[in-house]
Parts: C-alpha cells; sequence; structure tokens
C-alpha cells in the first residue's frame, strides 16, 4: 500500500471518530431539553429543560384548572366550586414522559432531525385528577334545579262547564352528555363552560288523549239543581235534581261513583233523622225512597231514582241527589264504576 494511500485512510478515519464525537457530544448538550414540537395538553414545551417546562405547565395548564366551571341552561347558571374539586396533576411525570419521548430513536437520527428543523409533534395528554363526588353531587344538584315532571292533561270542572286543561312535556337533563361535557370542561384550561341539554318527557296524557281519558263525567250544579252528562267532554244531557237540605247538604267536591245497584236495598243510616228505621235495612218496595237505580257518591250519599217528583229543582233530600225514575234509569246505562262526579 502506497504511503499516500495510507495518509488517505488515516484522515478519513480521523474525520468518522471526529464526526462521530461531534454528533456524540451535540446530542448530549441536548439530554436535558424537550424536542421542538412537544406539548402538553396543548402547552408548548418544545426547547425547553424539565424546570422551565414544569414552571410553564403549572402556569398555562394547572393554574387555570383551579377555576370554577359554569353550567348554563337558558338564563340559569350552576357553578362547580373548584375548591370542592380538589383538583390534582402530576406535572414532573408529564415533563418526563416529554423527555423521554424527546431522546427516542438514536445520536444521529435525532441529530439529524435537529440539523432539518424536524419536528415530533407529540402531544402529552394530561392526566387530571379530581374529586368524583363532588361531580355527582353537582350533577345532582342541576338535575334538581331543571328536571321537571310531566303534567297529565286534565279537566277544570265547575257546576256549569267542564273545560280541558292542555298537557305540560316534562324536562330531564341528558345526565351522560352533561357529565361528559363536564370532564372536557375539567381538563380544559380555556373552556370551562358547559351547555346543559334536556330531553322532553312526554306526559301519561296527552291533550289528544284526554276526551278518551274522560269517556263520562258528571257535574252536579247545586245552585241551579242541575245534573250534566258529559260524554268525550262534551255536554250530553242535562237533568233537573233534588240535593241535600240545608244540614244535610250533598257534599261537594271531586268524587266518583263507588258502586252501583239496580233496584237498591236501602241500609238506612244510624242517624235521629231516620226515626224509627235508624239502622235497619229497608228492602226495594214502596216503603223504600230510592227507587229503580242507585249509585254511591260518598260516605253514604249517591244518585238514585224518586217517586217524589215534586222535589226535584230544590233542596230537599238528606244528602242524596234525586232524579226522576226515568231519568236514573237512562243515565245508569251510560255511567260505570269510577266515573268521576264533580259537586259544586
Amino acid at each position: 500500500m502506497s504511503k499516500k494511500l495510507q495518509v488517505s485512510i488515516v484522515a478519513f478515519v480521523f474525520l468518522v471518530i471526529s464526526a462521530a464525537l461531534l454528533v456524540y457530544f451535540w446530542d448530549r448538550a441536548y439530554k436535558d431539553e424537550i424536542s421542538e414540537g412537544v406539548t402538553i395538553g396543548g402547552v408548548d414545551v418544545g426547547g425547553l429543560d424539565a424546570e422551565a417546562a414544569a414552571s410553564q405547565v403549572r402556569a398555562s395548564l394547572v393554574t387555570p384548572l383551579d377555576k370554577d366551571v359554569v353550567v348554563r341552561y337558558g338564563d340559569e347558571k350552576f357553578k362547580l366550586d373548584s375548591d370542592e374539586l380538589e383538583v390534582r396533576t402530576d406535572v414532573n411525570r408529564m415533563v418526563e414522559e416529554a423527555l423521554a419521548a424527546s431522546q427516542e430513536g438514536n445520536a444521529i437520527t435525532r441529530t439529524f432531525d435537529r440539523l432539518s428543523g424536524a419536528e415530533l409533534d407529540l402531544d402529552i395528554e394530561p392526566e387530571i385528577a379530581y374529586s368524583e363526588s363532588a361531580v355527582d353531587d353537582f350533577i345532582g344538584g342541576v338535575q334538581e334545579n331543571i328536571n321537571q315532571e310531566p303534567v297529565d292533561a286534565s279537566v277544570e270542572p265547575s257546576g256549569t262547564a267542564l273545560e280541558p286543561v292542555a298537557a305540560q312535556p316534562g324536562i330531564t337533563v341528558d345526565e351522560n352528555r352533561l357529565r361528559k361535557d363536564l370532564e372536557l370542561a375539567l381538563s380544559s384550561p380555556v373552556d370551562r363552560k358547559v351547555t346543559a341539554k334536556v330531553d322532553k318527557v312526554k306526559p301519561e296524557v296527552t291533550t289528544g288523549e284526554l276526551a278518551e281519558q274522560y269517556p263520562t263525567y258528571l257535574v252536579v250544579d247545586r245552585a241551579n239543581f242541575e245534573l250534566r252528562l258529559y260524554e268525550n267532554l262534551k255536554l250530553a244531557k242535562t237533568y233537573t235534581v233534588a240535593i241535600g237540605a240545608v244540614g244535610y247538604d250533598t257534599p261537594a267536591g271531586l268524587y266518583s261513583i263507588q258502586d252501583k245497584q239496580v233496584d237498591p236495598v236501602w241500609n238506612v243510616p244510624n242517624s235521629d233523622w231516620a226515626g224509627d228505621l235508624a239502622g235497619t235495612t229497608v228492602p226495594p218496595g214502596p216503603d223504600n225512597p230510592l227507587k229503580a237505580r242507585w249509585m254511591g257518591i260518598y260516605n253514604g250519599a249517591g244518585i238514585h231514582g224518586t217517586d217524589d217528583v215534586g222535589s226535584l229543582g230544590s233542596a230537599a233530600s238528606h244528602g242524596c241527589v234525586r232524579m226522576a225514575i226515568p231519568d236514573v234509569i237512562e243515565l245508569y246505562d251510560q255511567v260505570d264504576v269510577g266515573t268521576p262526579i264533580y259537586i259544586a
């Protein structure tokens, strides 16, 4: 081998060793520095050492996470207090993960990336811990304030009318959606506001189902001595009746038909007004004032037929509603047990 070739080989080896040493020591100079393009929870920590990165993360991520979270629904606001949340983050672990990611590969590839300006494009997801029970309690409070039970359609009876009352849908907070939105807000140093979403709750009885719910309805207008029969919420017929005399008033209020009898037996109340009949039982017949039909209402009071038609249109009974015999027979066939009856 010629001396010139030997010199060339030696020079080449020297250059390779020198380059390798240069790469090694340059790479070592960056061993405590996070690579460009690395972020922690969106906070740029590229080019920083561990201490500077930790400080940056605490200032830009941890401190803002100590703010209250606000949930809005319409004009209402509900605040989740940061003190109750007890937010905790492991900043040192996240910084260590960033440094470890920056040292992946070998000295040559890392050096080449630095010289070419390549970036890692890595975002380290922060691990944020907080009180789950505080979140549960908060969600429960939001639900308690926002949730509304649906209101079934109903009727508003009076002595002279039967007014339909429209149904009202209820609302309930979408708990799963609220929990997910809260989790996102709790991990975000910027967006600490959440809008509560609700679902509508259909009432059991809608306005369109109201007539089906009340196929028959009775109203007793004591002031005018009338009984009104409503079918599907529409006035079907008006009957003249007698009601309780003073001191024996027909009970006012909302009741329902409790029982029905054809040619009823009269179980005489044990009361002074019944005289010698008090506490006895009178079978159907001429001595029984309950003629043809009986529809019980409340506490011994009911609707029955009478042959004393002259009492109709007055306050004459001992609390019952009297009707002409043909009228009570007609009504009896149109009224079921459970039919509501409003006495005004």
